[in-house]
């Protein structure tokens, strides 16, 4: 990930997202950190119209921010996304969960880019995290990422015990 390729904008809650190129699971780590805080969210609006592809990682913590502010009321908009990228959020059956619009970006605000390092273990904490959360989002996604999840839980147990973060 480059260090423009994910831009987080936030102005008193309300935040506005721009995620260029391919949406990978290095692009879900700050995501998953705002999806922690739904209380401190008033609107989130994701602008998707120079993202090329997102890989399930991404889409899984997608999934878990739209989740987390179901309780608020807040729906997560997906802007100008094509296509191809709501043919994927469809195809693991999460796409109910978005508001597909073709609003542009309103704070003028590009952001801050999210290009710190992040550990190893923040990732594979990200990775089995977003895959649980489509598991449980749509049942036919268990059987389809069981090996990744368990892979990931396996991963954060031995990074935690080496000390790695």
């Amino acid at each position: 990930m480059n260090s423009g390729d994910l831009l987080i904008s936030n102005r008193d809650g309300a935040f506005e997202v721009t995620v260029s190129g391919r949406a990978n699971f290095e692009y879900a780590v700050p995501l998953r950190d705002i999806a922690r805080k739904p209380e401190m969210i008033r609107s989130i609006k994701i602008d998707l119209s120079a993202c090329q592809a997102m890989d399930s990682t991404f889409m899984g913590v997608l999934t878990m921010l739209s989740v987390a502010l179901r309780r608020t009321q807040i729906t997560v908009e997906l802007c100008n996304a094509s296509e191809h990228l709501v043919a994927s959020l469809r195809g693991l059956g999460v796409q109910k969960l978005f508001k597909f619009t073709t609003a542009n970006l309103t704070q003028g605000n590009p952001g801050a880019a999210t290009g710190k390092a992040v550990s190893q273990l923040d990732l594979a904490e990200t990775v089995a995290e977003a895959h649980k959360e489509l598991a449980a989002e749509n049942s036919a996604n268990a059987e389809k990422f069981a090996a990744v999840i368990q892979y990931a839980e396996e991963d954060v147990k031995k990074l935690r015990s080496d000390g790695k973060n």
